[in-house]
């Protein structure tokens, strides 16, 4: 069990430390940010597709908990709710240092939310096996990546300095760690908690890829060679979660 608290407390950190991301983004500028998003978003589609089909669906099933599919229906409508949350409100007035855009608070609300949730689903893995808690971390970072330089861009455009929005972007990623550790306290206390945790997990991811990544690529279609990149880093991401699928 130390071992589980151990992997677990050790993933959801690197997830809060991918927040600081955003300094990166300040070095390269825009321009390169852009090409390189795009080929991250395409890893990040193939990744969580992947852990989904090849690594959670398949271990829910062979678990045999009662409504599987009906938590897989729950974790698509959990992430539409969340995305519905940072979208939920926007603000006319100019953004100034003085008046930050409320899309920017809610941003962060709807992120502190999402993160918690990432902390459930990583803890909830690893509470199945290291291997599958593996997969699913890497499906996490995978996505959080391009995640935490949207959300910087957003607190940027919001109004808040670069100062402030590397920290706020942390203190919202820093809810994995409660969620992780809300999930490993409830976890063996209540009956049929993994039965639950994975197939939702598998619906958030699906509901990711589906809706919000794969529109994205479909946005940036106007160089073939830049199309076929894209494919590839998806494919990468499936060929990732294959591989893990092998070795473990």
């Amino acid at each position: 069990m130390l071992n589980i608290y151990f992997y677990t407390i050790a993933s959801v950190l690197a997830v809060s430390v991918i927040s600081l991301i955003g300094i990166f983004a300040v070095i390269i500028g825009r321009d390169n940010l852009s090409k390189i998003v795009m080929l991250l978003i395409g890893l990040s589609a193939g990744t969580l597709l992947g852990d989904s089909f090849l690594h959670l669906i398949p271990e829910a099933v062979a678990g045999g908990g009662p409504n599987l599919w009906l938590w897989l229906l729950s974790g698509i409508l959990t992430f539409f709710i969340l995305e519905k949350i940072v979208h939920w409100r926007h603000c006319h007035l100019p953004t100034t240092t003085g008046h930050p855009h409320p899309v920017g608070l809610m941003n962060l609300v709807g992120d502190s939310l999402h993160n918690f949730v990432d902390g459930l689903i990583i803890a909830g893995s690893f509470l199945i096996s290291p291997a599958l808690g593996l997969a699913t971390v890497i499906a996490v970072v995978s996505h959080e990546i391009p995640q935490e330089l949207g959300d910087f861009a957003v607190l940027i455009y919001a109004g808040y300095s670069q100062v402030k929005a590397l920290f706020y972007n942390f203190i919202s990623a820093a809810f994995s760690i409660i969620g992780a550790l809300f999930a490993l306290a409830i976890g063996g206390q209540i009956q049929g908690f993994t039965n639950f945790i994975i197939p939702f997990t598998a619906g958030g991811f699906i509901y990711i890829a589906a809706s919000d990544l794969f529109p994205e690529l479909k946005k940036d279609n106007e160089k073939l060679g830049q199309a076929f990149l894209q494919l590839l880093c998806v494919i990468g991401g499936i060929a990732i979660m294959l591989a893990l699928k092998k070795i473990g």
